[in-house]
């Protein structure tokens, strides 16, 4: 695990900036813990259960898989996609296909804990429709 000295009431765009320092597996890491701290925010006071869910409805792509994603699709459209990059395409699109799936059972899993529709948890969370942008 990487270290980072920080003082005391750490502006935060030196947070971001030694946070950017880090490892790509320990930014991950970091991410990750980020949005565990962001359900728990958005719901005190839920169960265990009920934040390991908010986790994962809020996990997303990693930025650099995103980023590549958004890339390859733009060149799709713009018609310069090669072939080993229609591959990677294909690859990644079923990788967000997938995520998005996984998203929806969590969506359903905390909608049933809670007794209510999955259009009405989404509402009540402030989250939209699931799409790959």
């Amino acid at each position: 695990m990487s270290y980072i000295e920080i003082q005391t009431q750490l502006p935060v765009d030196k947070l971001i900036k030694a946070v950017g320092q880090l490892s790509q597996a320990d930014f991950e890491q970091f991410v990750q813990q980020v949005l565990a701290l962001r359900a728990q925010s958005q719901a005190p006071g839920v169960s265990d259960v009920e934040a390991e869910l908010l986790q994962k409805i809020n996990q997303g792509l990693p930025p650099a898989i995103q980023q590549r994603y958004h890339t390859l699709r733009a060149n799709l459209e713009n018609e310069t996609l090669t072939p080993a990059e229609h591959a990677e395409l294909l690859e990644l699109t079923n990788r967000v296909e997938n995520m998005q799936a996984q998203r929806v059972t969590y969506l359903a899993q905390l909608a049933r804990l809670r007794q209510i529709s999955i259009s009405e948890l989404m509402r009540q969370l402030g989250i939209g429709p699931i799409t790959d942008e």
